[in-house]
């Protein structure tokens, strides 16, 4: 699944560990989700887009096969 999570954090300046602290993850999630080796649960997805004040599916494309 494709994110713009990356997108989002660079227009607000923020670094992955930055964002990892803001949503309560590691570093290493973000990294894994903006690589794409890694979907975000439903509780994550909803604390991201709360975060950047988006929705669900403007953070996530979902794409059905």
């Amino acid at each position: 699944m494709e994110n713009r999570i990356k997108e989002y954090r660079k227009e607000r300046n923020l670094t992955q560990d930055d964002l990892a602290k803001a949503v309560y993850v590691t570093r290493q999630t973000i990294i894994s989700l903006e690589n794409g080796k890694y979907i975000a649960s439903l509780n994550l997805a909803f604390r991201l887009a709360r975060y950047f004040n988006v929705k669900i599916e403007d953070l996530f494309v979902f794409e059905e096969d």
